[in-house]
């Protein structure tokens, strides 16, 4: 995984990296991998975790295909632009 840092902006990069790890999900293995798991607890875990998932894309299937209505989306109001450091 890469960060580039640009204009020595090294808290920028910093954000940049910690949400690529977010995603990529480094922080919930992280997390799992502090304590035992056993093997039954992970297989209902993992068994929950595709559970989860089938759900959700056949829900967003269902989207798709005009049989449910898709969530309302929120408007948020646009963001001010941050102040240039000097």
């Amino acid at each position: 995984m890469q960060v580039l840092v640009r204009d020595n902006n090294v808290e920028q990069a910093l954000r940049v990296l910690k949400k690529k790890l977010q995603r990529e999900g480094v922080f919930r293995e992280m997390k799992a991998r502090r304590s035992y798991e056993k093997p039954s607890e992970r297989r209902t875990r993992e068994k929950a975790e595709a559970i989860r998932r089938a759900r959700k894309a056949a829900r967003k299937q269902a989207q798709r295909e005009g049989l449910i209505p898709a969530p309302k989306r929120v408007e948020r109001p646009a963001r001010a632009p941050r102040p240039a450091l000097a």
